[in-house]
């Protein structure tokens, strides 16, 4: 028990420990409500605007919520096991009024972390959550230029915009390093960006998933568009390969259900 309320005390003081990592002390939350979502499934939601002080989830596991307390793609995310890895949460949180307005002065990217921050302390504190970070070989995907060249339109937008369906990716401003991020979460694996290709790009990838292409009140539709891989090769000029390398990740030691309040 000493050692576990040891690791508890370094979980809140730290989040999750890096193999070099610089102390930190967490910014809490003022109120926090969590709860098991009964639905059992559907979609899932978070809101967290990076100038506010709020933060809420509806039917968002904990390894979502892992994915935004650290900033990782799911593939990066390891150790949740248990009936823990099938429940979903909703989770309404706000900070009080000094840090709300500490957040206001903050820089968007600034608020993101800030944020982050937030919800890693409310991890640590409502489901005893303990973990660390490190590095491991894992297999991943290279993404490299197609022969013929990227097939990529430079954007006019000021901002980032990112979207998407069934088999369908959209984005506005997008980086290609961004793209490989966003590839991450249907590929099953990291994807690092090695085309050395620079810019920010108007992005529109349709594919067929796995499951099937997209249906039409029940009815498959005609002439579906190509698997993941083939889509990214014909649509943008790039291609993803498989290799192996250093990936960091999460690494769960120890979780409990929550306090529901």
């Amino acid at each position: 028990m000493q050692k576990f309320l040891s690791l508890m005390l370094v979980a809140i003081l730290w989040g999750c420990v890096p193999g070099h990592a610089q102390k930190e002390t967490l910014p809490t939350f003022d109120v926090a409500s969590v709860k098991v979502n009964p639905s059992g499934g559907g979609r899932s939601h978070i809101w967290s605007g990076a100038s506010e002080g709020s933060f809420k989830t509806e039917n968002v596991s904990l390894k979502g919520l892992l994915q935004f307390a650290y900033g990782l793609p799911e593939t990066q995310v390891l150790g949740v096991n248990g009936a823990i890895a099938d429940k979903k949460f909703d989770i309404e949180a706000k900070v009080d009024d000094a840090a709300e307005e500490e957040i206001h002065k903050l820089s968007t990217d600034e608020g993101k972390l800030r944020k982050q921050e937030l919800v890693r302390a409310l991890l640590a504190e409502r489901f005893n959550l303990v973990c660390h970070m490190e590095t491991r070989e894992l297999p991943i995907y290279a993404l490299v230029v197609a022969k013929g060249g990227p097939k990529l339109t430079p954007t006019k937008s000021n901002g980032l915009l990112i979207g998407g369906s069934y088999g369908k990716l959209t984005a506005e401003g997008l980086t290609v390093d961004g793209l490989a991020r966003e590839l991450a979460k249907t590929v099953g694996r990291v994807v690092v960006d090695k085309t050395e290709v620079k810019g920010k790009f108007d992005v529109t990838l349709q594919w067929t998933p796995d499951e099937g292409p997209a249906r039409l009140n029940g009815v498959p539709i005609s002439d579906p568009p190509p698997a993941i891989f083939t889509a990214i090769q014909e649509q943008l000029g790039l291609k993803l390969e498989p290799q192996k390398g250093p990936v960091q990740v999460v690494v769960v030691d120890h979780v409990e259900m929550p306090t529901e309040n």
